[in-house]
């Protein structure tokens, strides 16, 4: 393999990766804190694309779109928390499936009224719509890169509001035990609500700055959800960190292998069976650790 292209997939899987940290980040801290199993968590995916291309549109500006968008997220999630997760925390999994798979359907139909049922895509920044080359005949997108650098400073936020704010303390004592944490005193009704709009938030994002190189279609947030579960899956539930070593393992292997050539017997595997190396990663890591990298044991 040329080595400026094994440079472009190493580029491809990390900036991948990171993307799905900023993606299933916001479903593991729902999953792992609250105890909920939001199976809508792809359609705020598709919300925050839609959302993106709309407002970019309206407001002639990609960095205008951004903010406001993040704000509409945020008010979107502490609204469902109020008005439909709220009444789930002492409900069982069978009521949180079919609770969040009623948003799946809300989502749809209210996509399908406001934007349509068209596949939409829209230019990349102007300001960021360039290449860095890397040799004579290969180059790599500036917007790319961009990417990955909005997730880290993202990672790196998480991180610090976790574990060095006195938000980050109610949160992680919330998870360890809710009744105690009441009877200190602490509203943990809000604290989850807090939790969850940026669970929203955080994957609207995602859609958001993944918009202008993937295109904005109906259902596309189902084709992250599966996936989104794999990494908490692998790196442990309500683990932040688990979220990111388990996303950037997941776009390498699933970048590397869909480009390298596997075959059995001299005949070449189809890539959709390639893809496969994704789910051979979890169960792999599974056998080794049932909880998951960065889980805690049951």
């Amino acid at each position: 393999m040329d080595f400026h292209f094994f440079l472009i997939q190493l580029m491809n899987g990390v900036q991948y990766g990171l993307l799905l940290f900023l993606l299933s980040a916001g479903l593991t801290l729902v999953f792992g804190i609250m105890g909920i199993i939001n199976i809508a968590h792809g359609s705020f995916y598709m919300i925050g694309a839609y959302l993106a291309w709309s407002l970019t549109g309206k407001l002639g500006s990609f960095w205008l779109a951004l903010p406001a968008g993040i704000v509409l997220t945020v008010a979107l999630g502490m609204l469902l928390e109020w008005l439909v997760i709220k009444r789930l925390y002492h409900r069982d999994l069978l009521y949180q499936v079919l609770a969040t798979y009623g948003l799946i359907l809300v989502c749809e139909e209210l996509r399908s009224v406001l934007w349509g049922d068209d596949v939409r895509g829209f230019n990349i920044p102007e300001a960021l719509n360039q290449s860095i080359q890397l040799s004579e005949t290969l180059s790599y997108p500036v917007y790319r890169l961009w990417i990955s650098g909005v997730c880290l400073a993202v990672a790196v936020l998480l991180y610090w509001v976790i574990q060095h704010t006195r938000l980050g303390m109610k949160i992680r004592a919330g998870a360890s035990n809710r009744e105690m944490v009441q009877s200190l005193g602490i509203d943990i009704q809000i604290v989850y609500r807090i939790v969850f709009a940026a669970g929203v938030t955080l994957a609207a994002l995602a859609g958001m700055i993944a918009a202008p190189v993937s295109s904005v279609f109906p259902g596309m947030g189902n084709h992250v959800l599966i996936i989104c579960f794999v990494v908490v899956v692998i790196g442990g539930l309500g683990s932040v960190k688990g979220a990111l070593v388990a996303s950037v393992m997941i776009g390498l292997v699933d970048t590397f292998g869909k480009v390298l050539e596997f075959s059995v017997g001299g005949v070449r595997l189809l890539p959709e069976l390639s893809s496969m190396t994704v789910y051979v990663l979890m169960a792999v890591i599974l056998l080794w650790r049932p909880e998951g990298l960065f889980g805690k044991k049951l």
